[in-house]
């Protein structure tokens, strides 16, 4: 059993000792929140999860000052839903707008009426702030986005009183940042064009210029070419305000620093997503062979030094913070990009002990790394195997100053703030986990995982193919597919995934 503490107690203890009484008692202010989401940062690539081949210190000591959860699942195993769900409270794969990756140019997956994580910090009196990637749609079906003019709908119409953000990957075009509503640094007498159909401009691409490019690319992100990287989709003008993949983890650090030392006065919560390690990866010069696994883990490293400049900012100016890092699915070893060290990058497996990895329903696709830290010491770190879901966010950061979540607000996340003070009571009863679009289910309870019959498959064979059930208790590996000698519990647990699925909310 994991020993037992007061997260928030130590937090707020540390905020009080800085108060000055009076005859009145004063009441501390409430911790600010600070939630990084890595990108394709798989189970395995975290020093405190095993990791051998990449060191992250400024991470792991978010564990070693806090806690690490061994059973923290990110509810899609791709990038979209999953930040649909962080941002709503709700499973992506009730929103058909927001359960698949969506482009540069997709509209805004999120209807404004609907509460957000950033909305409800605001009624519980936070300032609220996004940093770094967003791919959620931009503009509406009937006004989509136009790059040149104020961006609506967007982050600034959700909750976020200060954005800044690139619009979808950084291997999709636009390749720009916006701030609030601009575009920053945009040149009105060339102005941005974007399509993920026909051409537009003319723009070199990948497919026509190989000579041009600094790494090679596979067909879907030969596209245009810019800072000598082809990517997915076509993109003209905005050459002023184009960025340089090598400097994007400066730039975005950089500004959820200054967002942390303005708001040091009063509560915050800060959405931290950096584009790392999604490719292509690029790291900063000064990160280029501190691995031993090509560039994927050179970006690990930067990735790792992004939170250890969040951590001294903290340290500095806002010490009554929590700190969450995790990860938007399970990592991949991918060949879409060929950076000349390709042959490296399986030396450090993404994902660990786990089958699978991002895009899929085993556990490599969706089991993440999560680990939660306060500036109040701890006398040593904790660990918990509660199951928890990224959807659980929302209920849980209102949760930490005593923000009641009002009805209509995350339908499918639960307050996992017990489990960060370290209480052993289960957070959930049962997790849904998705993989892309309309594809199947699985479902977890306890120590089993049941994922559903494969649906609408090509041939009768494929189709034909059952569900499957695992004992993660003692077949992490998911090696041995139980489902035939367990005919009552594969039963019970389709009829449970059928449950929440027709139902609207699985919050009570």
């Amino acid at each position: 059993m994991i020993s037992r503490r007061r997260f928030i107690k130590g937090v707020v203890g540390t905020a009080a000792a800085f108060v000055t009484h009076s005859a009145a008692a004063v009441t501390p202010p409430p911790p600010n929140i600070i939630f990084i989401l890595a990108d394709d940062i798989g189970y395995g690539d975290v020093g405190w999860y095993g990791a051998q081949k990449v060191k992250t210190p400024n991470i792991d000591r978010i564990g070693r000052e806090g806690i690490k959860f061994t059973d923290a699942h990110s509810t899609a195993s791709v990038c979209t839903p999953t930040r649909y769900s962080i941002m709503t409270g709700e499973y992506a794969w009730r929103n058909p707008d927001g359960d698949h990756i969506l482009s540069g140019v997709d509209p805004c997956a999120i209807d404004p009426a609907k509460p957000t994580i950033a909305s409800v910090m605001k009624q519980a009196h936070y300032v609220t702030g996004l940093v770094g990637k967003w791919h959620l749609g931009l503009g509406t079906k009937e006004n989509p986005v136009d790059y040149n003019s104020e961006i609506s709908l967007g982050p600034a119409d959700l909750g976020f009183d200060y954005c800044f953000y690139y619009p979808a990957t950084n291997d999709r075009v636009p390749c720009v940042y916006i701030e609030n509503r601009r575009v920053v640094g945009l040149d009105p007498a060339d102005p941005i064009r974007v399509s993920y159909g026909d051409k537009v401009g003319d723009d070199p691409t990948g497919a026509d210029h190989p000579e041009m490019l600094k790494m090679k690319a596979d067909p879907s992100h030969s596209k245009t070419i810019v800072n000598g990287i082809s990517r997915i989709g076509y993109m003209s003008g905005g050459k002023s305000a184009r960025w340089v993949d090598e400097d994007m983890a400066d730039t975005l650090t950089t500004k959820a620093v200054q967002f942390i030392e303005q708001n040091r006065r009063e509560p915050f919560f800060l959405y931290f997503s950096p584009h790392d390690i999604h490719e292509p990866m690029a790291p900063n010069p000064r990160f280029k062979g501190t691995s031993e696994c090509g560039a994927r883990g050179d970006a690990i490293h930067e990735l790792d030094w992004c939170v250890g400049q969040i951590l001294d900012a903290v340290d500095r100016f806002a010490r009554n913070t929590i700190v969450i890092f995790t990860s938007d699915n399970g990592g991949a070893i991918k060949n879409t990009y060929d950076d000349g060290t390709n042959s490296l990058h399986a030396l450090q497996p993404p994902n660990g002990p786990l089958r699978g990895d991002k895009g899929g329903l085993y556990e490599g696709g969706h089991r993440v790394p999560f680990l939660a830290r306060f500036h109040a010491p701890v006398e040593k770190w904790n660990k918990s195997s509660q199951l928890i879901g990224l959807v659980d966010l929302m209920a849980t950061c209102a949760a930490v100053p005593g923000h009641k979540l009002p009805d209509n607000a995350g339908p499918d996340s639960f307050n996992a703030l017990p489990a960060l003070e370290g209480n052993d009571t289960p957070v959930r009863d049962h997790l849904v986990l998705q993989q892309n679009g309309h594809a199947r289910l699985a479902i977890r309870q306890a120590q089993w995982k049941y994922i559903e019959p494969a649906k609408q498959q090509k041939n009768a064979a494929a189709a034909a193919v059952p569900g499957e059930l695992y004992d993660l208790s003692n077949d992490l590996a998911e090696s041995k597919n139980v489902a035939a000698e367990n005919p009552d519990l594969v039963a019970r647990m389709a009829g449970l995934l059928e449950q929440a699925r027709s139902g609207p909310r699985t919050r009570p």
